[in-house]
């Protein structure tokens, strides 16, 4: 089920910052609460793998033409961040970039991918790169193609 067919109210991140800057983001209709660290950031509305409830993140995101991407870096944890669990059980997502919001579907790029896009990216945010050195895993990247 996607986040936009979802009932009922949307849960914020756990994380205390995230929750307040998603709050901010999405009330004052994209136009506060856009950016991390000098970053640009979206608002990722997903649906839950085990709850079914539509939960809300602010993700640092960068370009690939007309698609947004976003890093499951979890801060060079070496564990994924929940958001990008439930997104590899259900691909089609909300998300509000700016004022505008739309729904998307979301595919993790492969390792081809990956690397075309990984210079953009550690560009945009350029700790990404001591996060992938830092942990054992692959840190995934997603893209996130308007529906």
């Amino acid at each position: 089920m996607a986040a936009e067919q979802h009932d009922g109210p949307v849960q914020l991140s756990p994380t205390n910052w995230v929750a307040k800057q998603a709050e901010l983001y999405e009330s004052s209709g994209g136009t506060k609460g856009t950016t991390q660290l000098g970053v640009p950031c979206l608002l990722l509305d997903c649906v839950g793998r085990r709850s079914g409830a539509v939960r809300r993140t602010v993700l640092m995101y960068g370009r690939d033409g007309d698609d947004y991407l976003i890093v499951g870096s979890n801060g060079g944890s070496d564990s994924h961040p929940l958001w990008y669990l439930n997104l590899l059980s259900e691909h089609a997502v909300d998300i509000r970039v700016g004022t505008e919001r739309f729904p998307a579907l979301a595919e993790t790029l492969t390792p081809e991918e990956k690397a075309r896009v990984w210079p953009h990216l550690v560009e945009v945010f350029p700790r990404y790169a001591q996060y992938q050195q830092g942990t054992g895993r692959d840190i995934p990247v997603v893209r996130l193609r308007r529906r």
